[in-house]
């Protein structure tokens, strides 16, 4: 039975926890709920030993188990420390080594992984200072759950959500299991090449036009790929996340940037995933200065932006080639006619539209298919999604 920590700091997401506490106990997982005072300002402490079954943990200097080293004890009790949420304030205590409650100093007395939920203000998550505290912290080894965009208690929005529950406990337990056995590296030796995000195509120095993609498939896969053993490159556009440990990223803005950086790598990669929204057109003429509204209409003319997935399939010593397409209709034929026509070995399909998961979500569901095979893998957590379909790839990868 997996033990679990966890911290819960001064958010108003400190009511998720709760949910949390509950999910992870469904899962057989022992808990214990270490607050900080400022916690306590947003949820008691009584509901969370109603939910764990354990006494919560709020004080360093507890004189009740302070003589039996309690901060000790709790860190080496854990198979995980998860703090959720994570705030601004608690991030910057666990970046730079303080130790001035029972929270913080549990973290650095702790030897088992940690993971965080960052959960904050969208312009606070959004800060230099903020941004380089989650950077030193993933140095050091810590994994980063979210955050997630959307609307923001304050009435703002953005980045700064944190993780749903159910997001962080598939997304734990999918991690603990995964683990770091020799056995579950079944692409160790492999290079693979992974494009994520949207990209930006601009007409005049302040505007563009995208995709509506937020990266979370892609991130998910190169994360999978780095936990199946592979080497991982991933070319990325603008998005608000944070790159796995590990992998060499590549950051481009425009469609013309993925494509030279794509295929400057990939005769080099064995495995070659192009989970990018790469944006089909562009505008010819990118104007000096902003456009002004005058006109009751305004054209632009746009340009074809050339082929990443044909190109790549199409290179003599073409690595494995993944496409994705995402359809409002017809998803099996058009899937296919693409499979078929840009010569990929495999493309892995979804719906998108009202509640099928996909942009912006945390959940999915594919449909993937090969020359003579498919498969379909149901709506769940992207990260887990990502894990089932590196395997496949992974098992098709071995039949060519």
């Amino acid at each position: 039975m997996k033990r679990i920590l966890l911290g819960v700091s001064g958010g108003i997401a400190a009511y998720k926890s709760a949910e949390l506490v509950r999910l992870l106990r469904k899962q057989g997982a022992q808990v214990q709920v270490v607050m900080t005072k400022s916690a306590m300002q947003f949820i008691s402490p009584l509901t969370f030993q109603a939910l764990s079954g354990n006494p919560v943990h709020t004080e360093l200097l507890d004189a009740d188990v302070e003589n039996a080293m309690g901060h000790i004890s709790l860190a080496r009790w854990a198979d995980v420390l998860l703090i959720a949420p994570a705030t601004a304030n608690i991030l910057a205590k666990l970046a730079h080594g303080l130790a001035d409650d029972l929270l913080t100093t549990v973290y650095l007395a702790a030897t088992c992984p940690v993971v965080v939920a960052p959960a904050m203000n969208q312009a606070m998550w959004n800060k230099a200072v903020t941004q380089e505290n989650v950077e030193k912290l993933l140095r050091h080894g810590v994994k980063v759950m979210g955050p997630e965009q959307g609307d923001q208690a304050c009435g703002e929005t953005g980045y700064g959500r944190m993780t749903e529950p159910t997001a962080i406990c598939a997304q734990l337990f999918a991690q603990t299991e995964s683990g770091d056995s020799k056995d579950n590296h079944y692409l160790a030796g492999h290079k693979v090449l992974i494009s994520a995000g949207p990209t930006c195509e601009p007409f005049d120095p302040v505007r563009y036009l995208t995709n509506r993609s937020s990266g979370k498939m892609g991130y998910a896969l190169a994360q999978a790929a780095l936990n199946a053993g592979a080497e991982v490159t991933l070319v990325s556009g603008p998005v608000a996340l944070l790159a796995p440990v590990g992998v060499e990223l590549i950051k481009v803005t425009t469609a013309e940037q993925m494509y030279q950086a794509v295929m400057s790598k990939a005769v080099s990669h064995s495995i070659y995933i192009g989970a990018a929204a790469v944006a089909d057109y562009s505008p010819v003429v990118n104007q000096p200065e902003k456009i002004k509204k005058q006109a009751e209409q305004l054209t632009l003319v746009l340009q074809k932006n050339k082929d990443i997935l044909a190109a790549v399939a199409a290179l003599n010593d073409c690595p494995f080639t993944v496409g994705f397409a995402a359809e409002t209709h017809d998803l099996e034929t058009y899937a296919r006619d693409k499979l078929t026509r840009k010569n990929l070995d495999m493309i892995a399909a979804n719906w998108v539209g009202q509640e099928q998961g996909g942009f912006d979500s945390d959940q999915n569901a594919l449909h993937v298919f090969w020359a003579d095979g498919d498969k379909s893998l149901p709506m769940i957590d992207k990260t887990q999604l990502a894990e089932q379909l590196m395997a496949l790839i992974a098992e098709q990868l071995k039949a060519v």
